[in-house]
């Protein structure tokens, strides 16, 4: 039997939270609906900001989402600082006191700071992109070419080394692992590296702890094993936090939250409360994680919505896509990542134009080619079949 809570508010002004706020309207929820959202903007595609943004191949004005229907009050600007769960009630940072009979929590995540590890000078300087004022700063600041220092191999770090040599930096990205290995898997990694070295990316592996020193622009980074690296800019890219700082007192929180908020399979964490997006730990074979995804962010948001209506929801089985554009390479995945060992070509050459790969099991690959993510997705689900 469907419920239909009589005021929902969306706490988060992210892909999640303004997707949740659409498919409330679609499923059939005519109450008062309220998206509160920290940021001072109508909800916006992140991904752009790695991929686009920086390059200057995406306008600004132009990675708004799609508008929502315009009876769902949007309170941009306004974050959330205090969750009480029990008179059901959102308090924002200029006190005010939201009511709800149904919450949707889509705050995501910050960036994660060398700062926040212990592992950088009073003083000293990183830089991060996270959101669009991050975005708008570094865009600024790379058209000075400063010598760049991206601290993190993986995707993200990838992505602004990619955009930073774009713009005429000289770039070094150093991390704890083999850049981008652990995410994509030998092969693609390898395959992105080497485009990144032809352009002049340096890369330096490091086993132990990294150390930023310095004070104001002149800045420095240590490796463990004493190698040193002078840069205009360091830029940190080591993952992000989940943003359930708010939540501390509402007994929504589990003991150690690090990991985010936790949901079941139908992205439900208490009565009358869901969450999707950076912030929620989702379960799967290896227990609950964040998988902080654009796709992963649309189709939880999309269950919790559902589950929020309705009791007979079932239960989100995830379907992994995965995209990036660096170093003159567009990947598309569908599937599971990273992927071991070498792929069967389907089509194409990845040396020379692209190709369609596929692995054992159930990843589908396109480089440098168009292709619909359905037809990407179909040659995958045939690789299980």
């Amino acid at each position: 039997m469907t419920t239909l809570p009589r005021r929902i508010v969306v706490v988060g002004g992210s892909a999640a939270g303004a997707t949740a706020a659409g498919a409330l309207r679609r499923l059939g929820h005519a109450g008062p609906l309220t998206l509160v959202g920290a940021e001072p903007y109508a909800p916006y595609s992140r991904p752009a900001l790695s991929k686009g943004v920086l390059t200057g191949a995406d306008d600004i004005g132009l990675i708004g989402l799609a508008a929502l229907a315009p009876d769902v009050e949007q309170r941009a600007g306004s974050a959330a600082v205090a969750l009480d769960h029990d008179r059901r009630e959102v308090l924002l940072d200029d006190r005010e006191r939201i009511g709800y009979d149904g919450l949707v929590v889509a705050t995501g995540a910050r960036a994660a700071t060398l700062a926040d590890i212990g592992s950088a000078d009073p003083g000293a300087i990183e830089t991060v992109l996270r959101d669009l004022d991050d975005a708008r700063a570094l865009a600024a600041r790379l058209t000075t070419r400063p010598r760049v220092l991206v601290v993190g191999g993986g995707v993200l770090g990838t992505e602004v080394a990619s955009a930073c040599v774009g713009a005429g930096c000289e770039v070094t990205v150093v991390g704890r692992d083999a850049p981008l290995l652990p995410q994509l898997g030998p092969h693609l990694a390898e395959l992105v590296v080497a485009a990144a070295v032809r352009r002049g990316v340096r890369f330096a592996h490091h086993e132990g702890g990294v150390r930023l020193r310095g004070s104001g622009p002149a800045t420095t980074v240590d490796l463990a094993d004493g190698r040193r690296f002078e840069a205009d800019l360091v830029i940190t890219a080591i993952g992000c936090r989940p943003n359930v700082e708010w939540l501390e007192g509402s007994g929504l929180l589990p003991a150690r939250h690090l990991g985010g908020l936790r949901v079941d399979d139908r992205c439900r964490v208490a009565p009358g409360v869901v969450a999707a997006g950076d912030v929620a730990a989702f379960p799967g074979r290896d227990g609950h994680r964040r998988t902080p995804l654009w796709t992963s962010a649309i189709e939880q948001a999309g269950t919790a919505a559902a589950a929020l209506l309705r009791a007979d929801t079932a239960p989100l089985v995830p379907r992994p896509y995965f995209w990036t554009e660096q170093f003159g390479l567009a990947l598309k995945a569908c599937g599971a990542l990273p992927v071991a060992g070498p792929p069967a070509v389907v089509d194409g050459d990845p040396d020379d134009g692209g190709a369609l790969l596929r692995w054992p099991g159930t990843t589908a690959v396109s480089v440098n080619r168009r292709i619909p993510v359905a037809k990407l997705r179909a040659l995958a689900l045939a690789l299980a079949s």
